[in-house]
């Protein structure tokens, strides 16, 4: 099943520049794991380790998937299907 991931900019160290790359995964944490078997580093800067076992999105990034936000529809459990698009967004904050 291909999925298509955008990657900003930041990120594109790990994918040698490419803004968009395929990956597969019934869930987003099977995607990830998929993305860091294809681009070793990537699922570092996506999620972190918690207490015990536990693993969740970086609070810093966003996901989205077909414009859905990730946090909203069952986070890294998040059901993906064939010709899903995922979008990764580093969030922006500061200003006065």
């Amino acid at each position: 099943m291909a999925i298509e991931v955008r990657i900003p900019t930041i990120l594109r160290t790990y994918t040698g520049g490419e803004k968009a790359v395929s990956a597969e995964g019934a869930t987003l944490a099977s995607l990830i794991d998929d993305l860091e078997a294809n681009h070793p580093g990537i699922r570092d800067r996506l999620v972190e380790s918690g207490e015990g076992d536990g693993v969740d999105l970086r609070r810093f990034v966003n996901v989205y998937i077909n414009d859905e936000d990730v946090r909203f529809i069952g986070g890294l459990e998040a059901e993906l299907s064939d010709g899903d698009q995922v979008v990764v967004l580093p969030a922006v904050a500061g200003g006065c």
